[in-house]
């Protein structure tokens, strides 16, 4: 395996484990794997695909090549073609059967952008070593955490109105990343398949424009308008894309350069050799989402070592949609349990500690238009179970002396959390970790953030600062509450 920390390998892996293979994994960092699940089943070896390969193809009998450096700097086309034929010769020399490998779609006799070219040209690379090679060429792919569905999420959750490009006529034939998974165990264990060009999509063939239209669908967002300008050349169009999305600038520009040529599957090869029948781009996109609402995101094209892959400041660890936080942490010299008896009892008429005017003003602003306020106040003075009131918030999660966390339900474009860790330190104390989170749902989602941030510099420390200083100055008979409250 190779690209085994990238967004298609970090899944490809754990399935192949299931399938039964043994799997040997060519990395060049290899504390990337230190903590995935599945590091203990697998053999790790240093190294890169333009390195001498002997060592790391010795005695392998399948290679499946899922190396791409798009954009990576001013010659990536020529280092991917040189990295291909390097790997190609010693896979030859070491022995090895087959090689399989995840290409691009787009037709050959068409003026193909640099990234596709560059996607058929590695195929050819790794062809001229003599080897079986399977060649399975994709195009967009639905999953949570890819740089495409990314994109297209991000340009219709935030843009309720867009200026796009003539390229939003163009087809595509979108495939859930759990087929293309499916696809490569198959290439990858099953000795019947024969060396090929395989081209693969699913079910669907839609226009870009079709696509974002049946996002805003699936997602419940309102029907997003376009105005499509001809003159839009791909340059300003990656612009405004590497500005709207966490997509980088220069990744943008190639994925958009590539959204002029049509990836749309031509030959229905693949469906007479390979076993698996596609989901439909629905039931893709609405897996998709759901595993990004529950933060069920395995591997992201932000996890990839390339330079601009790296993640913002402020982008979640996955790539679910943007969250925006704000965490602080303080220590109380008091045990874990006095802490949460503070946190436990907060709001309701004792208040937030600080900043009450602010609290107030933003219970009659959520009044005004419907929402709950500060009126509701709480059940119990002291107590919280999960499903109670907390003011304008709801209790989603409570672990005794650990942690408790409210889920705003205020009027709001996006959702909000607000949660309180606590951990005991070494010397008898307490850590506590606060953190307000924030995922904004379309433009007026960050307006919203960008008007209100400014407040939390008030808000939040505060709060933080009075829930220690309770703590710290609670009687210590409150520890021993009767067990019963636990």
């Amino acid at each position: 395996m190779t690209g085994a920390s990238g967004y298609v390998g970090g899944r490809l892996v754990p399935a192949l484990l299931e399938a039964g293979a043994e799997v040997r994994c060519l990395v060049r960092t290899p504390e990337k794997l230190a903590k995935v699940p599945w590091r203990a089943g697998v053999e790790v070896v240093p190294g890169s695909v333009g390195d001498d390969l002997g060592t790391a193809l010795s005695g392998i009998e399948t290679a499946v090549y899922l190396v791409h450096s798009i954009g990576s700097g001013p010659d990536w086309v020529a280092d991917e073609r040189r990295d291909a034929e390097n790997f190609a010769r010693h896979a030859a020399e070491s022995g090895v059967r087959r090689i399989v490998y995840l290409g691009g779609l787009g037709r050959d006799r068409d003026r193909l952008s640099p990234h596709l070219a560059s996607r058929h040209a590695v195929g050819v690379a790794l062809r001229s070593s003599g080897l079986a090679v399977i060649e399975l060429r994709i195009g967009v792919v639905i999953g949570s955490g890819s740089a495409s569905f990314e994109m297209l999420r991000y340009l219709v959750e935030v843009l309720p109105l867009m200026i796009t490009p003539k390229w939003v006529a163009t087809r595509c034939q979108p495939i859930a990343i759990s087929d293309v998974i499916t696809f490569l165990v198959h290439a990858s264990t099953a000795p019947s398949i024969p060396a090929d060009i395989y081209e693969v999509g699913g079910p669907d063939v839609v226009t870009y424009s079709q696509l974002m239209d049946r996002y805003a669908e699936i997602a419940g967002l309102a029907h997003r308008r376009r105005i499509t300008l001809p003159v839009l050349s791909p340059g300003l169009s990656a612009r405004w894309v590497g500005f709207v999305t966490p997509v980088p600038l220069s990744l943008a520009r190639e994925l958009v350069e590539s959204l002029v040529n049509e990836v749309v599957v031509t030959n229905d090869k693949a469906a007479s050799v390979f076993p698996v029948r596609p989901i439909p781009l629905g039931e893709a996109m609405e897996r998709a989402l759901a595993a990004t609402a529950r933060g069920d995101v395995p591997t992201s094209f932000l996890d990839s070592s390339l330079l601009y892959f790296a993640p913002a400041s402020t982008d979640p660890n996955y790539s679910g949609g943007t969250t925006l936080t704000d965490v602080r942490v303080a220590e109380a010299e008091v045990a874990p349990a006095r802490v949460y008896d503070v946190i436990a009892s907060i709001g309701g008429a004792k208040g937030w500690y600080s900043s009450a005017p602010l609290w107030r003003v933003r219970g009659v602003l959520d009044q005004l238009v419907g929402g709950p306020g500060l009126r509701r106040g709480r059940r119990r003075a002291t107590e919280l179970r999960v499903g109670d009131p907390v003011d304008f918030w709801r209790v989603e999660a409570v672990i005794p002396d650990r942690l408790v966390r409210l889920h705003a339900e205020m009027r709001l474009p996006g959702d909000a959390w607000l949660s309180w860790r606590i951990e005991p330190t070494a010397a008898g104390g307490s850590r506590v970790t606060q953190t307000a989170e924030y995922r904004p749902r379309g433009l007026l989602g960050r307006l919203y953030w960008l008007a209100v941030a400014p407040f939390h510099r008030f808000v939040f420390p505060g709060l933080l600062h009075g829930v220690i200083a309770d703590a710290s100055t609670r009687p210590p008979a409150s520890e021993a509450a009767p067990a019963g409250r636990r």
